[in-house]
């Protein structure tokens, strides 16, 4: 029938050598598995949907190989001149692009992959990463704490200051937009900024303690570069960006002109639930993890396995990994400090440092803003809380010496919302 071409892109006796492996999940529709690893291996690479009646030699070194299938898991190895050097865009158009529509099959899922040092050399990774922030803040000993003014969106500039002043000086480290604020009519962006960094200097003179604020930059790429030089100016140590929403592009550059500016990344993943939470259709959460890693974000969403948010301890501790191994492959590539946020509280915080240690940003909304005695309360709450757990003792013992620490475990015991 002229189709036997797929199964050449199968080769179960291949021994991968310094090549990017994928691992997908695949249920095949009407076809034998063999012949579904054939067509990811084919359209990712350099096949079509026949054979051809020409086919130099050179090119059929580039074809990519499955290697090995185990039920319905197909690993696959690329060769890398596949590849453009430093190109995420361009690689996710090859192994995770037209191979999605194929109606060969029922549903197919980029579980995982691995690159080899040849291909992440040309990658510059964080700029600053765990230990880069942590020198920023002057911050050693405990995880670092953030919290989102709430409601996310809707307040004008002096709302939002107010609320900055009010979290920060209770003990919070980090103030961060969500990620639908950007620069909307009743609080635009150079307003906001100019109000937090006020907010900032005025803390940090009156407790002693760094702050920073994670300004969400996200827009047209040019326009990001505008207002990343704005915060610069400002002398603030960091933006934010929604990374799958502006684009893989976008983020390399950004980590370009950040570099030159001395700004850190805080990596926003909104979006992602769109492609990543069904187990058998779409890209892992780790795929992205890896990826903006590599792009260059110091900071990234993983999950809290407690939270209000999609993502077990399984998965949650999985990308914890992903951001604080040692990347073995390419050591310029530093470690990402993973962010746990979502529905947490202070009588969460005991479940969230024992899935993350010391090496995490903990990142409370509702439950510093929701406090009965109001944000400031809420953020010693927080700080209290982790606090304790450093001390080695309960909750409950520690909140005998914490009122607002109390009144939150009053409020909201140790339950995880939904």
């Amino acid at each position: 029938m002229g189709f036997e071409w797929y199964l050449d892109f199968v080769d179960k006796s291949y021994k991968p050598s310094d090549e990017l492996i994928c691992v997908f999940k695949v249920e095949p529709d009407g076809i034998s598995i063999e012949e579904a690893a054939g067509r990811i291996a084919s359209e990712s690479s350099v096949g079509t949907w026949t054979t051809l009646s020409k086919l130099p030699e050179r090119i059929k070194r580039l074809m990519a190989k499955a290697f090995e299938i185990d039920g319905n898991v197909v690993k696959v190895a690329y060769p890398l001149d596949l590849f453009e050097e430093g190109n995420i865009p361009q690689l996710l158009s090859s192994i995770a692009g037209n191979i999605f529509g194929m109606r060969a099959l029922k549903s197919l899922r980029l579980e995982d992959l691995h690159f080899p040092p040849e291909y992440l050399k040309h990658f510059k990774g964080p700029q600053f990463g765990i230990e880069g922030v942590r020198e920023l803040l002057g911050i050693y000993d405990r995880p670092l704490t953030a919290t989102v003014p709430k409601p996310k969106v809707g307040y004008d500039v002096d709302e939002y200051a107010e609320v900055a002043y009010e979290a920060l000086s209770g003990g919070i480290d980090i103030l961060k937009d969500d990620e639908n604020l950007t620069s909307q009519p009743f609080i635009r962006f150079e307003k906001r900024l100019e109000k937090v960094m006020k907010v900032i200097e005025k803390v940090e003179a009156e407790t002693g303690e760094k702050k920073t604020y994670l300004c969400n930059i996200t827009a047209e790429t040019e326009e990001m570069r505008k207002r990343a030089e704005l915060i610069a100016d400002y002398g603030n140590e960091y933006v934010m960006v929604d990374i799958l929403t502006a684009g893989w592009g976008a983020v390399q550059t950004v980590r370009d002109f950040c570099e030159e500016l001395s700004l850190a990344i805080h990596a926003h993943r909104a979006m992602h639930g769109a492609f990543t939470r069904k187990e058998d259709h779409g890209i892992s959460l780790g795929v992205i993890t890896k990826l903006a890693r590599i792009a260059g974000v110091d900071n990234m969403h993983v999950g809290t396995g407690v939270g209000k948010m999609a993502g077990e301890v399984p998965e949650v501790v999985k990308l914890k990994e992903i951001c604080t191994s040692q990347c073995k492959e390419a050591e310029h590539i530093k470690r990402v400090f993973p962010v746990s946020s979502g529905g947490l509280h202070p009588g969460l915080i005991p479940d969230v440092m024992r899935l993350f240690g010391m090496d995490v940003i903990i990142q409370v909304g509702g439950g510093v803003h929701g406090h009965p005695n109001g944000t400031k309360a809420g953020a010693k709450a927080l700080r209290d809380a982790i606090d304790a757990v450093i001390e080695k003792v309960s909750l409950e013992e520690k909140a005998e010496q914490s009122k607002e620490l109390k009144e939150a475990l009053e409020k909201w015991g140790y339950i995880s919302p939904k």
